[in-house]
């Protein structure tokens, strides 16, 4: 066999036949939970089952009577990049859609009025600064102030759920971004968090998570067999998710993590950059072969060197297992700085709050090793792990 095909193979992991996300699992043997009741849904492109079919549509089948669709980040189709989205009428069905990523970001009480039940379908990608989590939680906390249960219709981590990596959240940095005191990797599935976050931020509602059938926390998403849907613009397939928990810090600075490119957060670049010297200065990084190349974003949706083609220094993963894309991103920040102290500029809270931390700014300052940055982290993982073994639902 060649190289590329066992390197394919080691990267998939064992594969989890048979697996089933929770919208199959309320259909096939949970439907007492929605029937007889009106459902809203918090939901977006990625609410699918196993064969890609979307929820809506198998709600409706099954004759479930849904009276309300919430849309978070991006969306209910999962296209729109902006700060800012209004409400809608979805045009298939005629439901109301309202959107929890714009004027307000929890359903009022008007908006649950014709709710019973809260169904939530949302792929999350394993990294804390995606927001879907935090919408999640603030629509639980707004259904049980209304007196509205809520069903979290579970998905599997497409990193797997073994692996904990980065700071945990210093909750003084809480945002949108990052509500729970979680680490940016945390190896969790949104049913999992979500239950984490209704007892640690005390919301204490009605919850229930229907669990992803067949699926192991040792499994990667490619080795499910279920659809790939973008959960979000930028995050076009399993290599990017990859990075992510890691190059997310860069969105705090000037430059470019690849958006309006195929490879998002798979390459870090600018004008200024001198790429090929930086991939050089990081050396060997386990699991990661660091590179150099061009790209051009087109249309960047953070309005960064649009149609400029820049320098940039690419990631790709060569083993899962060793690789830590936070430790790369730390010690890829770290060499950056070094070679470009005067062009690099940093919005300092929003690399804290991505980071979790302002360790990592401390750390560079103090010029302190950064092998000490990363060991510091490590004991309150070790009080994460213990935390959220009571939360987690898989083997």
């Amino acid at each position: 066999m060649a190289v590329a095909g066992l390197l394919a193979l080691h990267c998939a992991g064992p594969v989890a036949p048979q697996v089933r996300p929770g919208i199959d699992v309320l259909l096939a043997d949970s439907l007492h939970l929605v029937r007889g009741r009106r459902v809203g849904i918090l939901t977006n492109q990625t609410g699918v089952d196993h064969a890609g079919r979307d929820d809506l549509s198998r709600l409706l089948g099954a004759g479930v009577r849904v009276t309300a669709i919430f849309s978070p980040e991006h969306g209910f189709r999962g296209t729109v990049d902006v700060e800012n989205i209004g409400h809608g009428v979805d045009s298939a069905t005629g439901l109301p859609v309202y959107s929890l990523y714009g004027a307000t970001r929890a359903p009022s009480p008007e908006m649950l009025a014709q709710v019973d039940v809260l169904l939530v379908d949302l792929q999350d990608i394993g990294t804390r600064t995606y927001t879907y989590v935090s919408t999640a939680l603030l629509a639980l906390r707004a259904a049980t102030a209304a007196g509205v249960a809520t069903v979290v219709l579970d998905r599997p981590n497409p990193l797997g759920g073994i692996q904990v990596q980065g700071p945990v959240l210093d909750t003084a940095l809480a945002s949108f971004i990052g509500m729970l005191a979680v680490p940016l990797r945390h190896g969790m599935t949104l049913g999992e968090l979500v239950r984490l976050g209704n007892q640690s931020l005390a919301i204490r509602g009605p919850l229930t998570v229907v669990p992803v059938a067949g699926w192991r926390r040792d499994v990667w998403f490619d080795a499910t067999a279920l659809p790939w849907v973008r959960p979000s613009p930028n995050m076009p397939d399993l290599e990017s998710a990859t990075h992510y928990p890691g190059i997310v810090i860069f969105e705090a600075t000037n430059l470019s993590v690849g958006r309006g490119t195929p490879v998002a957060f798979q390459v870090v670049g600018a004008p200024w950059l001198d790429a090929a010297g930086v991939a050089g200065d990081l050396a060997t990084v386990p699991g990661v072969a660091v590179t150099d190349t061009l790209v051009t974003p087109t249309d960047p949706t953070d309005a960064k060197y649009g149609g400029v083609t820049v320098p940039a220094v690419r990631f790709r993963v060569t083993d899962r297992g060793p690789y830590d894309p936070v430790a790369l991103a730390v010690r890829l920040f770290a060499a950056i700085q070094t070679r470009h102290p005067t062009a690099l500029e940093v919005d300092t809270l929003g690399l804290d709050r991505r980071l979790g931390s302002a360790s990592l700014r401390r750390a560079l300052r103090r010029g302190l090793p950064l092998d000490s940055l990363l060991a510091s982290w490590e004991p309150d993982l070790e009080r994460f792990h213990a935390l959220r073994a009571g939360h987690l639902l898989y083997h």
